[in-house]
């Protein structure tokens, strides 16, 4: 299933982190890590409407990598697999390379 955002709304894939995380030498289960606060970018709407009509192009495009803040975003399942939609709004940066 295709999904297309709306507006100023991005469609995010989180980025598991690579190390696991350890506190004093005890490995933490999978259900009391933090969620990965990285992402990539898999879709991006076609920007707000500004008061003229004219659209306002995102700043982020498709494949970005992206940080955003603990609690951004709603977060949904499709097709098995969970994602963030979150308005551009709530990402903190781009990462570059």
């Amino acid at each position: 299933m295709a999904l297309r955002p709306l507006h100023d709304r991005i469609l995010v894939e989180r980025l598991e982190e690579e190390e696991e995380q350890k506190v004093g030498g005890i490995i933490i289960p999978d259900s009391a890590k933090e969620k990965p606060q990285q992402g990539k970018v898999i879709a991006v709407g076609a920007g707000k409407a500004d008061k003229d009509g004219k659209r306002i192009a995102l700043d982020v495009k498709e494949n970005d990598t992206i940080l955003f803040g603990k609690y951004s975003g709603q977060e949904i399942k499709v097709d098995g697999n969970e994602y963030l939609i979150m308005r551009e709004d709530e990402v903190l940066a781009v990462v570059t390379k």
